[in-house]
């Protein structure tokens, strides 16, 4: 009877896990906006300690780009929202530096 218990609690478990991990997962492949909006709610220490955070970072955002390859376009908000910008507006006419982070 205990052993019985156990199992379901074990099972019950892995499941939980498992939906969370899945969650994560479906949140990591969304665009960076609304990823951002989403991972605002979630305890990082469950993500990058708990949960294979990394792993399932390194699948969803690792791309396939090799060297010499295009940039695929993209549209993001300027800093102050007020506008928005596109890489291929970009393409052939001046460089493009991306500054992914935070000086603060």
């Amino acid at each position: 009877m205990v052993v019985r218990w156990l199992l379901r609690g074990v099972i019950a478990v892995l499941v939980i896990y498992a939906a969370l991990a899945g969650a994560v997962a479906w949140a990591m492949l969304q665009p960076p906006e609304r990823f951002g909006r989403i991972m605002t709610h979630v305890p990082m220490p469950v993500v990058w300690g708990v949960l294979p955070g990394p792993r399932i970072w390194g699948w969803a955002r690792g791309g396939h780009l090799a060297h010499g390859d295009e940039a695929p376009d993209f549209t993001l908000s300027t800093f102050d929202h007020s506008s928005r910008v596109t890489l291929s507006s970009h393409r052939g006419r001046q460089p493009v530096v991306l500054v992914f982070g935070s000086y603060t």
